[in-house]
């Protein structure tokens, strides 16, 4: 999960387009803090840790909205969008049709987690259904999540894109430079996740995926979360980002990062 947490952190001070939609940019500032996007990566994975999939889905769909609601209420001033902020109060925990990529920003544990693909589609798409009900918001998490195993079972890049393109029929024909001028700040899985993912496909190295992803502009905390996320399935992070990352983090959060690299890397 670092990947997605530096992601969400580099890009944070360059979201809204207050970069210059440029790779060239220092990858860490004092703004570079974690956000909603980290808070709720955290809660899925600590909800995830909790099941198993033997369980059945609205036992798994309880657990993760609950922990969803545990760790937004703990960070209630993360950046949340407004029905979101609703929601985490809401005892019903009845979803309401997102098709947010907050959906996909949050699904990175899914991707590791699991031995098959049909698994990691299974739990991903759970992990959506909870506020994301929406198509597309589910589509965008089972996406993510697939591309993360793809990546860390050692598929090539060709293929991962084959494999988004064939079964979720996202668009992966534009370049990043074709996407860059026009892009701008928007929070659906529709109009974020392919682009992150090109930004993947494009990078070189895990460092260049961010800064590709985060030189796309508009919301790209979440953007880069993705990319960053898929990027360290297929590259690893460096040691001297993850100390980065690390020494910006509370002691909560920190616990449950180690609970799921163990359990990851067991």
């Amino acid at each position: 999960m670092y990947g997605a947490i530096l992601g969400d952190m580099i890009g944070a001070p360059y979201e809204f387009d207050r970069g210059k939609k440029t790779k060239d940019f220092p990858l860490f500032v004092d703004e570079s803090q974690f956000t909603d996007d980290t808070v709720m990566t955290i809660a899925v994975a600590d909800a995830l840790l909790g099941v198993s999939p033997q369980m059945p889905d609205n036992q798994i769909r309880k657990s993760i909205a609950d922990s969803l609601q545990r760790w937004g209420q703990a960070y209630p001033d993360a950046g949340y969008g407004a029905r979101f902020i609703e929601w985490l109060w809401d005892a019903s925990q009845e979803p309401y049709g997102s098709f947010g990529n907050g959906s996909a920003m949050r699904v990175s544990a899914a991707g590791w987690l699991y031995t098959t693909i049909g698994e990691t589609r299974r739990t991903a798409r759970l992990t959506a259904e909870v506020t994301h009900n929406h198509p597309e918001g589910i589509k965008g998490a089972e996406a993510t999540a697939s591309a993360i195993f793809l990546a860390r079972t050692g598929r090539s890049k060709d293929q991962i894109r084959d494999y988004v393109v064939s079964e979720f029929g996202y668009d992966l024909s534009r370049s990043c430079d074709q996407i860059r001028p026009s892009y701008y700040h928007v929070e659906s899985c529709q109009q974020t996740v392919p682009e992150a993912i090109t930004a993947f496909l494009e990078g070189d190295g895990f460092e260049d995926v961010i800064r590709t992803a985060v030189s796309l502009g508009g919301d790209c905390d979440t953007l880069t979360c993705i990319s960053g996320s898929i990027a360290e399935a297929f590259y690893g992070v460096p040691d001297q980002m993850v100390a980065e990352c690390r020494s910006r983090l509370p002691k909560d959060i920190l616990l449950v990062l180690d609970r799921f690299m163990a359990r990851r890397d067991c």
